[in-house]
C-alpha cells in the first residue's frame, strides 16, 4: 500500500527526530541505508567538509551528499536560505561567506533538529543566523526576500517536489539563484522500491531521474539550470544483498539502476537586486 504525502513526511520527520537526539557523530549517523541503526548506512561524502570555512563538527550529522556552498558563489551581505537545515551545518558554513552583514536562515520540518541547530548557534554566539520550523512545500519565508537558496540531500525526501521548486522560486529575489546538492536516480525506480517507506526515509525511493529533476526546475520558471557536480553513489554490497530479494537484485543490475549525488544551480529570471 502506497503511503500518502503526509504519511511520508511523518516517516521522515520521525526518523530525523531520532537522529537529532543522538550524540553527534558524523562517522556513523548517515541515514541512507535501510536503517539508521545499521553499520551499513552510507556516508556519501566522507571527510569532504574537512577544512571548509565555518564547519562545525557538532552540526555535522553525516547526512550530506555534497557541499552546496562550494558552488553557490555567496557574497558578503547576502540573505541565504538553507532548506532542510538539520543541525545547522550548511547554515554555519554559509555564514562564514556572507559575513556579519549577511543573514542565513535555516528551515527544517523537524522540531528536534531546529532545537539542536539553535543550541549550536547559541553555543557559538552567532547572531545573524535564524532557524525556523516549517515544511519546504510551505516555506515560512517572505516572497522575494532571499538572494540564494541552498540545500543538501533533502529535496529527494520531499514528496511534492514540484511545489518545493515553486516555493524556492517564490522566496528568491529576481536574479536570485539556488545551489542544491541532492540525490537523483539514473532512471525511474521500480514500484517495489517506491513502495518501501523505510527506503524513502533512507534517501532511496524518494529520488527521481535526473532528467525529470531538471525538468521540474525549468517548469518552475528557472533559467540556466546546470549540473555543476555529479558522481555515482556506491551502495555497499552487503546492504544491497540484505535489503533486496534475489529477483530485485537481478532487476537492479539488468536495468543499471543506480543513484547519483548531483549539485544543481539555476537562476530566477530578473535583474539582479544586488
Amino acid at each position: 500500500m502506497k503511503e500518502t504525502n503526509d504519511q511520508l513526511r511523518e516517516i521522515v520527520r520521525q526518523k530525523y527526530a531520532g537522529l537529532a537526539k543522538k550524540p553527534t557523530s558524523a562517522s556513523d549517523a548517515s541515514c541512507c541505508g535501510g536503517s539508521c541503526q545499521s553499520s551499513n548506512d552510507i556516508n556519501m561524502i566522507g571527510d569532504a567538509y574537512d577544512g571548509v570555512s565555518g564547519y562545525m563538527a557538532d552540526a555535522d550529522l553525516g547526512l550530506s551528499c555534497g557541499i552546496p556552498v562550494e558552488f553557490a558563489n555567496l557574497q558578503s551581505g547576502q540573505t541565504v536560505l538553507d532548506l532542510g537545515s538539520g543541525a545547522g551545518l550548511d547554515v554555519f558554513v554559509a555564514r562564514s561567506h556572507v559575513g556579519k552583514s549577511g543573514l542565513v536562515i535555516g528551515v527544517d520540518m523537524t522540531a528536534e533538529m531546529i532545537a539542536k541547530a539553535r543550541q549550536n548557534a547559541k553555543k557559538s554566539g552567532y547572531e545573524n543566523v535564524e532557524f525556523r520550523l516549517g515544511e519546504i512545500e510551505h516555506l515560512p519565508v517572505v516572497s522575494g526576500s532571499v538572494d540564494v537558496v541552498i540545500s543538501n540531500c533533502v529535496l529527494n525526501l520531499v514528496p511534492d517536489k514540484q511545489k518545493a521548486f515553486a516555493e524556492i522560486f517564490r522566496v528568491l529575489k529576481p536574479g536570485g539563484r539556488f545551489c542544491i546538492s541532492d540525490v537523483v536516480s539514473s532512471q525511474a525506480l521500480p514500484e517495489w522500491v517506491k513502495g518501501i517507506a523505510e527506503a524513502y526515509a533512507g534517501c532511496v525511493s524518494g529520488t527521481i531521474p535526473k532528467t525529470d529533476y531538471l525538468a521540474l526546475v525549468q517548469e518552475a520558471g528557472f533559467t540556466e539550470p546546470e549540473v555543476v557536480n555529479e558522481r555515482t553513489i556506491n551502495i555497499p554490497a552487503e546492504l544491497f544483498t540484505s535489503a533486496l530479494t534475489r529477483e530485485q537484485q537481478n532487476e537492479a543490475v539488468d536495468r543499471n539502476l543506480h543513484v547519483m549525488s548531483v549539485t544543481v544551480t539555476a537562476v530566477k529570471p530578473g535583474d539582479q537586486v544586488r
